[in-house]
C-alpha cells in the first residue's frame, strides 16, 4: 500500500495490542510482533507494566468477548460497527496475576503451533487431492474417456488433440450470457436486510445472504474480475441452483443445450490468462469470455464423461471432505480450549513457564496462520464506504 500520508499512520512497538475499529467484532486484534507503523484503521493500546499482551490478545478473540464488543460498538449495521478507544477501554476483562497471564499465553502459544501445523498438513493433503481430482477431470473433458478413439489436432490452442468426432465452437455458440440481469448490492444495503434467506454470489461464490432473489434456475457463474482469475486458489466456474442473487462480479451463463455439470468442469479447466486484461485488477470481459473456443460434443457423451468423472473422483472427494471436517473439528477444539484457559476454567499454572521455549518452530505461528485469520487481516484495511463497485 502506498504510504503517501504517513502522518495518518500510527506507531506501534513490539508488545503493543492493536485492533481494527471496524473489524473488532470479527476478532481482528493481535500483538505487534515488532516496531513499525499501523494503518489508521487500527487502535494501538500499550499495556501497563507486568501485563502479558499475548494473554489479552487471546482473551479479546473469544466468542464471549466478541458478544461484549457488539454491545460497546457503534454503527447502523453490525458489519459497519466501530469500536472506539473510549468504549473499548471501558469493557470489563479478566485480569489474572502476571505470572498466570504468562503461563496461559505460553500454554496457548504452544498449542497454537501444534494446531496450526496440523491444519497446514491437512491443507497440503487437500491441495494434493484436489490436484489429482483436477487432473482426472481435465483429461476426461478435453480428450474423452475412450483411450482407443482416433484423435485429431484441434483448432484450439489450449486444448491439444481431441477425439476425431468432436466439433468446435465458442462459449457464445453453446451458452447464453445473462449478465444484463445481475444487480450489485452494497454491503450497507445487505446489512439492512433481515430475512437473509437467499445466497448472494460474487466472483468467488456465495459471499452473503439477502432478502430476495434475481434467479430461480440452474446457471453457471464465472468470475469476471479479481486475483483468483490468475491465482486460481478458488474455483472459477460455479454452479448456482435454486433461488439466488448475483452481483456484477460474476458472469452468468446458461447452456443452450447440454449438461451444466459438463460445462462447469470444462470451463474450470481453461487457462484464461490469454483473455485476461489488467495487471492491478485482473478482468475477464464478457466479450472475451464468450469468444473463447471450446470443444462441442453430444449431450449423451457429456453425460457419460460426467458419470465417469464422478465415479473416479468419489474416493478423492470423500478424503477431501474428511480432511475439511478434521480442520473444522480442530478449530472448534482450539476455540473451546482458549475460552476455557483464559477464563480460568482450565488451570495451567502447574505447567512449566518455559513451555513455549520447548517448541523449536515458533515461526509457525506466522507462517501457518489460519485461513480465517488471513481473511480478517486482509479486511483490516477495508474502508467504511466500500461497496460492490470495488470488487467482491
Amino acid at each position: 500500500q502506498v504510504m503517501s500520508d504517513r502522518e495518518k499512520y500510527k506507531r506501534a512497538v513490539k508488545g503493543d495490542i492493536a485492533y481494527n475499529m471496524m473489524r473488532m467484532w470479527q476478532g481482528a486484534v493481535g500483538v505487534a510482533p515488532g516496531d513499525g507503523l499501523v494503518s489508521p484503521a487500527y487502535v494501538v493500546a500499550r499495556p501497563f507494566s507486568a501485563t502479558e499482551s499475548r494473554y489479552f490478545a487471546y482473551l479479546f478473540r473469544t466468542n464471549a468477548y466478541m458478544n461484549e464488543v457488539d454491545g460497546y460498538s457503534r454503527g447502523i449495521v453490525k458489519d459497519r460497527n466501530r469500536l472506539y478507544w473510549q468504549d473499548f477501554k471501558r469493557m470489563p476483562s479478566c485480569v489474572p496475576p502476571y505470572e498466570e497471564q504468562k503461563a496461559i499465553a505460553n500454554y496457548l502459544d504452544s498449542n497454537a503451533i501444534k494446531i496450526r501445523r496440523f491444519i497446514r498438513n491437512r491443507r497440503r493433503l487437500i491441495e494434493v487431492l484436489n490436484e489429482q481430482k483436477q487432473a482426472i477431470i481435465h483429461l476426461a473433458v478435453t480428450h474423452g474417456i475412450d483411450q482407443n478413439v482416433r484423435l485429431k489436432p484441434s483448432i484450439i490452442e489450449w486444448l491439444g488433440e481431441v477425439p476425431e468426432h468432436w466439433g468446435f465452437g465458442r462459449i457464445k455458440t453453446e451458452m447464453t450470457n445473462l449478465n444484463t440481469l445481475r444487480i450489485p448490492l452494497s454491503s450497507t444495503e445487505r446489512g439492512k436486510m433481515s430475512l437473509r434467506k437467499y445466497d448472494y454470489y460474487g466472483a468467488s461464490g456465495v459471499i452473503d445472504k439477502v432478502d430476495d432473489y434475481l434467479f430461480d434456475d440452474e446457471l453457471l457463474l464465472i468470475a469476471e474480475d479479481g486475483a483468483n482469475l490468475v491465482l486460481r486458489n478458488l474455483p472459477l466456474a460455479i454452479i448456482a441452483r435454486g433461488k439466488f442473487w448475483v452481483n456484477n462480479h460474476a458472469h452468468i451463463l446458461k447452456p443452450r443445450g447440454g449438461l451444466l455439470e459438463y460445462f462447469a468442469m470444462l470451463l474450470e479447466c481453461i487457462d484464461y490468462s490469454p483473455w485476461i486484461s489488467g495487471a492491478a485488477q485482473p478482468k475477464l470481459t464478457q466479450n472475451r469470455l464468450m469468444a473463447i473456443r471450446i470443444p462441442v460434443l453430444s449431450v449423451s457423451e457429456q453425460k457419460t464423461i460426467v458419470s465417469w468423472i464422478n465415479e473416479h473422483t468419489s474416493e478423492l472427494n470423500n478424503s477431501i471432505d474428511t480432511a475439511n471436517r478434521e480442520i473444522d473439528l480442530i478449530r472448534e477444539y482450539r476455540n473451546r480450549l482458549i475460552a476455557d484457559v483464559v477464563t480460568g476454567k482450565l488451570d495451567v499454572r502447574h505447567l512449566s513457564p518455559d513451555l513455549i521455549e520447548q517448541i523449536d518452530e515458533l515461526e509457525d505461528l506466522n507462517e501457518d496462520m489460519d485461513i480465517e485469520d488471513q481473511q480478517a487481516d486482509e479486511e483490516l484495511e477495508a474502508l467504511p464506504d466500500m461497496d460492490d463497485s470495488e470488487g467482491e
